[in-house]
């Protein structure tokens, strides 16, 4: 797989890094990566990768813009309130980027169609805040042998990891939390956002050019407000059974 001289100058500070270089850059070129949810996380997350040149990126999310999601979600502007928001991400990805081919899917994943979607890409990033679509998410990843990089945040915290087979997303959350909070009800800082987005895109870069230690089976937890970070391991629940699609949540 060869380069144009435009892609060349574009990816030049990847193509001199030890850790990707050309072969690195052939294998995100050859990527096809799925961003469920194209809000807060999915912003950054979705910049980063069309710059880093990831050869597909799918973006998953039915919502339309609003004046509210203007405070974290950076791919959107005030002109863009009322339209879809696969529609703007793929027009400005485009221009970041025209090597890259935005496939754009208006929809909420569910445990009925997930699986479908998730079985055309290497790689899937989940940054949605809602827990059915995580576990439908999760079930399809685990289905179709895919490798999930999942983030979340709320008020001043956000948390990175990646599941790839056993321990999967069900076994760090095996339930939505009775207590569960959402962004829209507890809110969030926006440049949080841009952080944990940041850290879930180059967790996929290094799963796909194979360079470092990703997160696998891990936990990166991130305290805003104390600027503190730690990591945890997760452990396989003996009671979840790593359930496939389909199953009930």
């Amino acid at each position: 797989m060869s380069f144009s001289q435009d892609e060349v100058e574009r990816y030049a500070r990847h193509l001199v890094l030890r850790e990707i270089g050309g072969p690195g850059q052939q294998k995100l070129k050859a990527a096809r990566v799925l961003l469920v949810g194209a809000g807060g996380l999915g912003a950054p997350a979705a910049l980063y990768l069309a710059a880093a040149g990831v050869g597909a990126l799918g973006l998953a999310d039915p919502d339309t813009v609003s004046l509210s999601n203007l405070q974290r979600q950076v791919l959107y502007q005030t002109g863009d309130i009322g339209r879809s928001k696969v529609e703007v991400a793929a027009e400005r990805l485009i221009a970041v980027n025209a090597h890259v081919a935005i496939e754009t899917h208006p929809l909420w994943l569910t445990a009925e169609n997930a699986g479908d979607l998730v079985s055309r890409y290497d790689l899937v990033l989940d940054g949605t805040d809602d827990f059915a679509t995580r576990f439908a998410v999760s079930d399809a990843c685990l289905a179709h042998g895919k490798t999930l990089v999942s983030g979340a945040l709320g008020r001043w915290t956000g948390q990175v990891g990646v599941f790839q087979g056993r321990p999967c997303y069900r076994c760090l959350v095996p339930d939505v939390p009775p207590d569960a909070e959402t962004c829209a009800r507890v809110g969030v800082v926006g440049a949080l956002a841009g952080v944990i987005g940041s850290m879930m895109a180059l967790e996929a870069v290094k799963l796909i050019t194979s360079a470092g230690d990703p997160l696998i089976g891990r936990l990166l937890i991130y305290d805003a407000l104390a600027g503190e970070t730690r990591t945890v391991r997760i452990g396989a629940d003996p009671a979840c059974g790593c359930r496939t699609a389909g199953e009930n949540a």
